[in-house]
């Protein structure tokens, strides 16, 4: 495929507007690439939601191993126009950069993998084994794409799995942290503020709640060598209707970014007993919801996937591979939860400039990219 080609694709998924949503147009763009090639691309659509597809596209010998390549089509909003130079989905290249809502994260990365597959059938798709393109909706708001294809066994059967998430191509996650998001809910009775003791103030109660769960996350102290400790952040607190009434009802939302040394029940069950030592105590009535939690995800520094995945990297981007931890949460985290352990690893082309205006990638490690994944796949497969 003429590099000219390569580009033109990204450029294409780039101008479709996947704002946490949309992706079925993305996915059905995808779709149509790989049309030419008949059954030797088995391509099957799977609808979350209306306008929200999930795309699965298997090539190879289905007896052998079986390689994912996994990506997300979902970006995140563009923000304040008047912040970006030109249009945010006008896929515009300059100076050796394109630019684009989800140039860095992670239309870059998709559309690398999606090429590699197209190269391969190409040049004779794997004779020793097969490669699956996992391509998820949502990921952005909550990985429900994954945990979908998840539960329908779409990775059941996964031998390893590439994450193409933006790492810059000079870095790969061998292992992350988890992700709960949280929220307690408090409620009170309503009274005039002139006669508070007719109500129950559920701020209050609420924020009885936040000085103790801010003590007891303390307590969750182990260090993993490679992530770091758990990390504890109340981000938002609602309450109250008007200035001179009693509030009967608050809110307050919290972020928690664990390891694997503290399983996600650890942590729930440490948060609904405090809900339920406060509710012992007169009028107070909390409640705790969660939404989109992810485990976090082990990983060996010595892993074959790390090791195979260094060499190639250096091989083709000329420059040693740096393992490291992930503090973001990714896709993988409902992966592996199918029937079968596998190795994870995160790397993919990108800047340090996703989810901002004027989010760019460099052309030149974009088109390296789909060189790595193509020589990753084949010495993985045992070509």
């Amino acid at each position: 495929m003429e590099t000219t080609t390569m580009v033109t694709i990204l450029q294409q998924l780039i101008r479709i507007q996947s704002v946490n949503g949309n992706e079925a147009e993305v996915a059905r763009y995808i779709a149509g690439l790989f049309a030419p090639y008949g059954n030797r691309a088995v391509v099957e659509t799977v609808t979350y939601a209306p306008g929200r597809d999930n795309l699965v596209v298997t090539i190879g010998n289905q007896d052998g191993p079986q390689l994912g390549f996994s990506g997300h089509m979902d970006v995140v909003a563009p923000g304040d126009l008047a912040d970006w130079d030109g249009n945010p989905f006008g896929g515009e290249i300059k100076d050796g950069r394109l630019y684009g809502r989800g140039a860095s994260d992670m239309k870059s990365g998709l559309a690398a993998l999606v090429i590699t597959m197209l190269e391969m059938l190409e040049q004779g798709e794997p004779t020793t084994g097969s490669i699956r393109l996992l391509a998820t909706v949502g990921e952005e708001t909550g990985e429900y794409g994954a945990a979908q294809l998840t539960d329908a066994g779409y990775a059941d059967y996964l031998a390893g799995l590439v994450i193409a998430e933006p790492s810059g191509m000079t870095k790969l996650s061998y292992m992350s942290r988890g992700v709960i998001d949280y929220y307690v809910d408090s409620v009170g009775r309503s009274a005039h503020s002139a006669n508070p003791q007719k109500g129950i103030n559920a701020i209050d109660h609420l924020l009885a709640f936040y000085n103790e769960v801010n003590a007891l996350m303390k307590t969750f102290d182990k260090m993993d060598p490679v992530l770091g400790g758990l990390i504890h952040s109340v981000d938002m607190i609602s309450g109250g209707e008007q200035i001179n009434s009693v509030p009967d009802h608050a809110r307050l939302a919290a972020n928690i970014r664990t390891t694997p040394a503290y399983p996600n029940k650890v942590i729930y069950q440490a948060l609904e007993g405090l809900i339920e030592h406060l509710n012992q105590r007169p009028g107070f009535q909390l409640s705790i919801t969660y939404s989109y939690p992810e485990e976090a995800i082990p990983g060996r520094v010595d892993g074959p996937m790390v090791k195979l995945a260094q060499k190639v990297g250096h091989r083709v981007m000329g420059r040693p591979i740096m393992p490291v931890g992930s503090a973001g949460a990714n896709d993988g985290a409902e992966f592996r939860r199918a029937k079968r352990p596998f190795e994870t690893i995160v790397i993919g082309p990108g800047s340090n400039t996703s989810h901002e205006a004027n989010e760019f990638i460099s052309v030149k490690q974009f088109l390296l990219s789909v060189q790595f994944y193509e020589q990753f796949a084949l010495r993985f497969l045992g070509e």
